[in-house]
């Protein structure tokens, strides 16, 4: 069922329609929130996966596309202002929620775009239910967290990190070294942003308060370990393009991290498969929108 919370008096960070998704997953209730901005045509913009995973990270692109489409923006299961309960985060959960979230908001075929690690689900859904997407944008995709990308592969000890993040004292005191201003800012100006100058105290005071909701760290200790990894190799989520009833574009973060960046274009590679190179690393959807914006209005 969903059900309608006004935020905009509160807030004017939100200049959409906040609501909430209650979604059951096993024998948790979780909320979901989402939000709506603009008239038209509808797309689902999916932010990535990430320490400090929100929606608000996909609205500069939202508030580029709202004139000309219904945009609506969703914070996954276990972050953003969705419920982050102490449950197995993993990609049954998530294969389960999009499928399920596409299916009660959109009644026909959506565009979708999604950033980083949420291509693999979408392209999941692509294949298991063929009509759900109109088409599909994939910006700066990825398929390996953080943690297989350093050692090339999935491991024992990724594992047991995930476990001791997610216990009570181990865990609280991993979780706030792996979420310190400091750490957050080196990794945004390493891997996340181009453009130091855009990683101001300010702006990296809002990703960390992201971090510091109540049970932030159980989705975060799944992803960063690759607890969330849609699939294990780089050939299972080459497979997930083959015979695609849509149009799928994969835009190109120029200066990506050398790894990331081969996987991408090992993607533009496919037959049937549009590419673009947009400025940016990996959070090009954030730091570059109006490069993004461009591509997909051209695109959709």
């Amino acid at each position: 069922m969903t059900q309608t919370t006004d935020l905009t008096k509160n807030s004017a960070n939100y200049p959409g329609t906040v609501k909430e998704y209650l979604w059951q997953w096993k024998e948790t209730s979780i909320k979901v929130v989402y939000e709506t901005t603009g008239e038209g045509t509808p797309v689902l913009l999916l932010p990535a996966f990430s320490t400090v995973s929100t929606r608000a990270e996909m609205r500069p692109l939202a508030e580029l596309l709202s004139p000309n489409f219904q945009v609506v923006t969703v914070d996954w299961p276990g972050f953003g202002d969705s419920s982050r309960p102490r449950t197995e985060y993993e990609p049954t959960l998530y294969h389960q929620f999009l499928t399920d979230f596409v299916e009660a908001i959109f009644n026909s075929p959506v565009a979708v775009v999604a950033a980083g690690h949420a291509a693999g689900y979408v392209m999941a859904l692509a294949q298991s239910k063929p009509h759900v997407w109109s088409k599909i944008v994939l910006a700066a995709p990825t398929w390996r967290g953080p943690l297989p990308t350093m050692s090339k592969q999935q491991s024992g000890w990724h594992s047991i990190v995930r476990e001791l993040v997610r216990s009570p004292l181990v865990g609280q005191f991993l979780y706030k070294l792996n979420t310190a201003p400091s750490f957050l800012s080196l990794m945004y100006r390493r891997h996340v942003y181009t453009d130091a100058a855009k990683v101001t105290a300010d702006f990296i005071h809002g990703k960390w308060l992201v971090t510091q909701q109540p049970g932030a760290r159980y989705g975060s200790a799944a992803f960063v370990t690759g607890g969330l990894d849609p699939v294990k190799t780089r050939s299972e989520f080459m497979d997930k393009f083959q015979q695609l009833a849509m149009p799928v574009m994969v835009v190109i973060a120029e200066n990506a991290p050398p790894k990331s960046k081969a996987e991408m274009e090992v993607l533009a590679e496919l037959p049937g498969v549009e590419s673009r190179v947009i400025p940016g690393s990996l959070g090009t959807h954030e730091e570059n929108a109006v490069d993004l914006a461009k591509v997909i209005k051209s695109f959709i």
